[in-house]
């Protein structure tokens, strides 16, 4: 009976002084002290660890991290241009903690991704868009979003990869302030009315020469027509006045045959 109700506190025992739990494949584990009266350089972080892992709950706590990317689409915030114009930026990025830096980001922030995301990375994405926002003119960035867009991300990659973070994707909703998209606005219509205005000219100026091509054509074919007639006419013509002399000079003949003169000359048929 003794050894029973022994085994049974020793089992009593181990069950509260042996905690156990399972860290996903897909994340990483940070195992540490609660309490740690000597805390070296990492905080009372005693490792990291994966799958099943077992610890004392009494002195130890397990925190864990998602290593997959993570999606974040923030809040609709306003940064001022070179010009002081106010734009109005909704950034979305995707991002990843590097596995190895894991134990650096929960000693320094002691934080879950979510709670990051909130605080040190939102902080990061704003100042990248204060930073190059202050050195773009209202135009120049309408003009040139890829190459603002490209910055930011380079100034945010830069600040993020120092603490950890691996940038994925990272792309922004620039929205410009109402009078720059009203401006923008006409200006394409202006645009777009003149290139309308230019193709009814060209348009116009198709149809003329169509039109002058025609006539030209009906012209020509009109000229050779008439040269045509005009051939005939002259070649009808010519046929009948031949045709008329000689009709003529048999209406005057008297019906006397000619006379020769004599000496063996020709004789001549006079027609009077």
């Amino acid at each position: 009976m003794k050894k029973f109700l022994l085994l049974a506190a020793v089992s009593i025992i181990a069950a509260v002084t042996v905690g156990c739990t399972t860290i996903d494949s897909g994340s990483v584990g940070i195992r540490f002290k609660k309490w740690a009266a000597n805390v070296d350089e990492q905080g009372g972080v005693i490792g990291t660890c994966k799958g099943f892992v077992w610890y004392n709950p009494f002195t130890q706590r397990i925190f864990e991290y998602e290593t997959f990317v993570q999606r974040k689409t923030y809040d609709e915030f306003k940064v001022n241009a070179k010009d002081a114009s106010i734009f109005t930026m909704q950034p979305t990025i995707a991002y990843r903690l590097n596995p190895d830096m894991a134990t650096h980001v929960f000693v320094k922030y002691r934080k879950s991704l979510s709670e990051i995301e909130e605080g040190y990375i939102s902080t990061c994405i704003y100042e990248a868009y204060r930073t190059c926002g202050n050195s773009y003119t209202s135009d120049y960035l309408m003009s040139n979003r890829g190459e603002f867009e490209a910055e930011v991300r380079k100034r945010l990659e830069k600040s993020l990869n120092a603490e950890g973070f691996i940038v994925e994707e990272f792309t922004s909703n620039i929205i410009p302030p109402k009078s720059l998209q009203d401006a923008i606005n006409a200006k394409n219509e202006a645009v777009q009315n003149a290139l309308k205005a230019e193709n009814k000219v060209k348009e116009a100026e198709a149809n003329a020469k169509i039109e002058i091509a025609k006539a030209d054509g009906e012209a020509r074919a009109l000229k050779i027509k008439g040269d045509g007639e005009a051939y005939y006419n002259r070649t009808v013509a010519a046929s009948l006045s031949e045709l008329l002399v000689k009709q003529d000079a048999i209406q005057k003949w008297d019906g006397k045959l000619p006379q020769y003169t004599g000496g063996g000359a020709t004789p001549l048929l006079n027609i009077k």
